[in-house]
C-alpha cells in the first residue's frame, strides 16, 4: 500500500511538471528590461536598471546599465527554466503548502547527474495556474538559496514580474559584476553567521521570442 501511494504521488508531480515546463517552453527567447535592488549588509550597491537574456535551452545572462555582465556562478541561477534544462531528473512529490496566501504542491527534483552542483530542488507550484511561486535550491559550492516568484501581466508565459533571490551570505559567492561593486566599496565584517542576503529583479518589460543571437552571451 505504501509503494502504491508514493508511486501515485510520484506520478502526479510529474504530471504537474510537465504541464509547468510545456508553458515555460512557450518561451524560446526574451530580452527583459527590469531594476536590480541588492540588499546585502556589508556590500554598498546602488539599484541598477538592467537587461536580461534568455535563451532556451539554459543560456542567461544579465547585464547593468554600466555595461558591465553579471554571470551567476556554479549552480545559481534565477531562470526557471534552466531548472528543467535536460529534463535529467527524478521529481518526488513532497506535499502540500501555502506561498503568500496561494495554495502549492510540493516537488522535489533530485539530478541524476552525479556531477551536478545542484544536489536538490525544491519547487512550490500553484496547481491552478501552473507557476512555481518559490524554489529552494541545494547546492555544492553556494550552500542553499531560494528565489520567490510573483506574477502579473506575463503570467500566461510563466514569466514573472518579480524575482527575489535570498542567500545566505557566508555561503555564496558573489557572482561578476556584483563582485566587482564590491570590490569598489567598503571591506566586509565577519560572515560567519548565517546572514540574509537578498537581490530582487522587478521586470518592467519582456520582448519575447525575437530570436536572438547566440552572439549575445559570449
Amino acid at each position: 500500500m505504501t509503494f502504491l501511494t508514493v508511486h501515485a504521488f510520484g506520478q502526479d508531480a510529474d504530471s504537474l511538471l510537465a504541464k509547468v515546463r510545456a508553458k515555460l517552453a512557450g518561451v524560446s527567447d526574451y530580452t527583459a528590461e527590469g531594476i536590480m535592488k541588492t540588499d546585502v549588509s556589508f556590500m554598498k550597491v546602488p539599484d541598477a536598471r538592467i537587461t536580461v537574456y534568455f535563451k532556451q535551452p539554459d543560456r542567461f545572462k544579465i547585464r547593468k546599465q554600466d555595461g558591465i555582465s553579471i554571470m551567476p556562478k556554479g549552480g545559481v541561477n534565477i531562470n526557471l527554466t534552466t531548472l528543467f534544462a535536460g529534463n535529467r531528473y527524478t521529481a518526488v512529490g513532497a506535499g502540500k503548502a501555502a506561498v503568500n496566501g496561494t495554495a502549492v504542491a510540493v516537488v522535489k527534483l533530485l539530478p541524476l547527474d552525479e556531477q551536478s552542483d545542484v544536489v536538490v530542488s525544491t519547487l512550490y507550484i500553484d496547481e491552478k495556474e501552473y507557476l512555481i511561486r518559490k524554489a529552494v535550491i541545494t547546492t555544492r559550492e553556494n550552500g542553499t538559496y531560494e528565489m520567490e516568484m510573483s506574477y502579473g501581466k506575463y503570467a500566461n508565459r510563466g514569466l514573472p514580474d518579480k524575482v527575489s533571490f535570498i542567500f545566505s551570505t557566508k555561503d555564496y559567492k558573489l557572482p561578476k559584476g556584483l563582485a566587482i561593486d564590491y570590490d569598489a566599496g567598503e571591506k566586509p565584517r565577519n560572515t560567519t553567521t548565517n546572514e540574509k542576503g537578498k537581490i530582487e529583479i522587478s521586470y518592467t518589460s519582456y520582448a519575447i521570442n525575437t530570436g536572438l543571437s547566440n552572439d549575445i552571451f559570449n
